[in-house]
């Protein structure tokens, strides 16, 4: 009897240490687990902290893949996006030749005859000299040695001297003077060297489109009335052929030529409309940029250096800004008044002032531009 009463408490005295190692081990577990996720969220915190991060840089962070994607796809498709340009502008002008040039020669009078060939063949030499100019001329790019540079930082991307106002564009790989933006449609980069070019191209490109929308407003309006008239001709003569056998069916209302004619017009105003309302409002875009002395790139970081200094109590000045007239001067190219004929109106090849490297005063500006920073 006392041999089974030792054996029964011996059995409980192994159940009660099984039962304490048991709940020992699964607070050390649950302790564990807690301790690793006290240290990972630490780890987490430690490699996002930044006392530079606002919501901007958040939402650069959400979108990097987008960026990734769109960086690529400009990449491999920039010859077609050129193609795309080529080939729209040369069906404009094949319109405009096959199909309007020989009306405005029957209808218009000698004078609007003399206008629309001296303008139209203007806006189209500047149009082709433009673009071309910006698709082959380089943006400019720093030199890799650091010799000659003074006052200049590293790229962190391509480890090379990067001078002031110089940006790494992830398409090119490789830093830009000036860099603005990479344009898919030059599928180049516009920099210092061909940011006029680009400039320019959407302008009279605008321009030529905003001329082709007036011109043609009356005749796209008789070309729609035509096309809607050869819709409903056409569901007649199918309901007459329907009742009709294979030799009464009449001969169709319009021509071949005349269909083509009618809806080659429609095509030319709704692109030449549409394309003026997208470029004319990048243009815009782009003028305001000028106007203020600064690149799309430097609008974004003028602009978080402009509140930085106003919660200090202290004024932004742009240092490339030379007035609203001079900067329009400078980034033409005008350095007496006969320029704005031969360098603003008329093709010109010329070089913009400096080598993008540094930045001194212009010689076309007279006065010496504000101070950085201002009280």
């Amino acid at each position: 009897m006392r041999s089974r009463q030792r054996m029964f408490a011996a059995v409980m005295r192994l159940l009660l240490k099984c039962l304490r190692l048991g709940r020992r081990r699964r607070f050390k577990l649950v302790r564990q687990v807690e301790q690793l996720w006290h240290y990972g969220r630490l780890c987490l915190r430690s490699l996002l902290y930044n006392s530079f991060t606002n919501s901007d840089v958040v939402l650069d962070s959400l979108f990097e893949p987008v960026y990734w994607l769109v960086d690529h796809v400009t990449r491999w498709f920039g010859v077609v996006f050129v193609a795309l340009v080529i080939g729209l502008t040369s069906s404009i002008v094949a319109i405009v030749y096959i199909c309007l040039l020989p009306l405005i020669l029957q209808t218009y009078t000698p004078a609007w005859i003399c206008w629309h060939l001296a303008y139209g063949h203007w806006n189209l030499l500047m149009i082709v000299f433009h673009y071309y100019m910006a698709i082959t001329t380089s943006p400019g790019y720093p030199p890799q040695a650091k010799d000659d540079l003074t006052g200049v930082s590293i790229c962190r991307k391509c480890i090379a001297p990067k001078p002031a106002r110089t940006h790494h564009c992830s398409i090119c790989n490789r830093c830009v003077l000036k860099m603005d933006h990479h344009c898919p449609w030059l599928n180049n980069c516009v920099g210092h060297f061909n940011h006029r070019y680009f400039f320019s191209f959407c302008l009279f490109m605008t321009m030529g489109c905003i001329y082709c929308s007036i011109s043609g407003w009356d005749m796209f309006r008789d070309a729609y009335a035509a096309i809607e008239r050869m819709k409903l001709l056409e569901k007649e003569r199918l309901q007459v052929a329907a009742n009709q056998t294979y030799y009464q069916t009449p001969p169709p209302t319009f021509s071949f030529r005349q269909r083509a004619f009618h809806k080659s017009i429609v095509y030319l105003w709704v692109l030449c409309s549409s394309v003026a309302l997208a470029l004319g409002a990048l243009t815009l875009w782009h003028a305001a940029l000028i106007t203020r002395g600064e690149t799309s790139i430097e609008r974004h970081i003028n602009k978080k250096e402009r509140q930085r200094l106003q919660k200090k109590g202290k004024v932004f000045r742009n240092p490339y800004s030379y007035g609203s007239w001079n900067n329009w001067k400078v980034f033409l190219g005008v350095d007496v008044p006969r320029h704005w004929l031969t360098r603003v109106l008329l093709p010109s090849p010329h070089l913009p002032h400096g080598t993008g490297l540094s930045w001194d005063l212009p010689p076309c500006v007279t006065e010496q531009h504000a101070p950085l920073l201002a009280i």
